[in-house]
């Protein structure tokens, strides 16, 4: 991992890494640790591999740790990501039990790290009672939000406010998604890494061998979606889409790839209501890859036409910023995180139905010179604003801000 910073040099510029070399070197030895709930499987944790190890390399003592738990803990978590984005679930006595169990659990275990870091991220609802279990903290703690929170199930959002309410600030990726909370709030949108093996580029025979191994026909037009196989991301409305669009282009091929991380327990059912929608179409490809696939989806969306993340609920949806970091427009849900993406008529569509995402393939490919054209504004649009660098940017504002109590100024050197 060494002289990464000097790799981001090469595609963000030279005057970005200076920036975040001054940015950082007040907070030089700096004990900072994020807690997120897995270590593969899922937006945060891909941030988090390399966010980490560039905090290092800026001398900031950056560590990264994960939640155990047990299954019942894992429900009761998913039942809470699913409340906060709105879906009518309810708490069971023994979910509240679980999570109160499994995060009295993960203090002890963490207890000593927590309570001497000097900044602590905790990402999204499942660590969110660590504060309270560590009485002796003496940094400042931030609860990160990934979740779009614009419409939560009240219930379950009364449940969750007591244990964020005492967090020295809170960070949303949209305005929309905040919530009123006693402390400052901070919007630092999500971002990709563009050195990783998911967005690097990729020799035409590793894309080959891709579609080979697949059965995807390369003479073609071949539509993905890429997204854990969960019911927000709506991989039911992509199929009703892709059969409205195969009857008029019958040579269509879609692929719906993804995995399940390790906290979701749905993801199993999920796929299998995937696959009986599916059905015997041959020119549907369900993948279920492991969480190491990352070559293999590059791989997939570059070998794609379109690229379509149709999201009920989207917190944010890095598969989007991924796609158009490699040239493909996104057809989008009109929801969350995905609206800051996807700017309608430029960088893709935005749809709220089958048939508007089915009216916009159709457009798309039957327009290749608009196709081709909004591919090459969306990555302009991404290396702009939605690269691992300008969030680390706005990571280091966000401490050096805490540090300096909500100063109105903050004197960089």
């Amino acid at each position: 991992m060494a002289n990464l910073m000097a790799e981001y040099a090469t595609i963000a510029g030279a005057d970005v890494v200076s920036h975040l070399r001054q940015l950082a070197e007040p907070l030089k030895g700096a004990k900072v640790v994020h807690v997120n709930s897995t270590r593969s499987g899922g937006g945060v944790a891909e941030i988090l591999h390399k966010l980490v190890p560039l905090m290092v390399e800026l001398g900031l003592d950056a560590r990264w740790e994960v939640l155990t738990g047990n299954d019942a803990f894992f429900r009761c978590t998913k039942h809470l990501h699913n409340g906060l984005q709105g879906y009518p679930v309810a708490l069971e006595d023994a979910d509240r039990q679980s999570f109160h169990a499994a995060s009295a659990e993960n203090a002890e275990r963490l207890r000593a790290l927590l309570e001497e870091a000097d900044v602590v991220f905790i990402h999204d609802p499942q660590p969110a009672a660590l504060l309270d279990l560590c009485p002796n903290r003496r940094g400042r703690w931030i609860w990160r939000c990934h979740i779009d929170l614009s419409h939560p199930h009240r219930p379950i959002w009364r449940f969750l406010r007591p244990f964020v309410a005492g967090y020295d600030a809170s960070v949303f990726s949209l305005a929309s998604f905040a919530q009123p909370l006693p402390h400052p709030q901070y919007l630092i949108p999500p971002s990709i890494d563009p050195l990783s093996d998911k967005n690097l580029e990729l020799p035409e025979a590793e894309i080959a061998a891709a579609r080979t191994r697949f059965g995807i026909d390369p003479e073609r037009p071949l539509i993905t979606q890429i997204s854990r196989f969960d019911r927000f991301k709506d991989p039911l409305g992509v199929i009703a889409a892709y059969r409205l669009v195969k009857r008029f282009l019958p040579n269509l091929q879609l692929v719906l790839a993804g995995g399940s991380a390790s906290d979701d327990p749905e993801g199993a059912a999920m796929l299998q209501e995937v696959r009986d929608t599916a059905g015997a179409d041959p020119d549907i490809h369900v993948l279920d890859l492991p969480p190491d696939s990352h070559r293999c989806i590059n791989a997939l969306q570059r070998t794609s036409r379109i690229v379509l993340q149709k999201s009920l609920r989207e917190g944010f949806g890095l598969t989007v910023t991924e796609a158009m970091w490699k040239q493909r427009p996104v057809i989008g849900g009109d929801t969350g995180g995905i609206r800051l993406q996807v700017v309608n008529y430029h960088t893709g569509f935005r749809v709220s139905t089958p048939e508007g995402a089915a009216l916009r393939i159709r457009y798309l490919l039957h327009h290749p010179e608009l196709l081709e054209a909004m591919g090459a504004k969306a990555q302009a649009y991404v290396r702009e604003n939605f690269l691992l660098t300008r969030q680390l940017r706005e990571y280091l504002t966000l401490m050096r801000a805490l540090d300096n109590h909500g100063s109105d100024r903050i004197e960089l050197g």
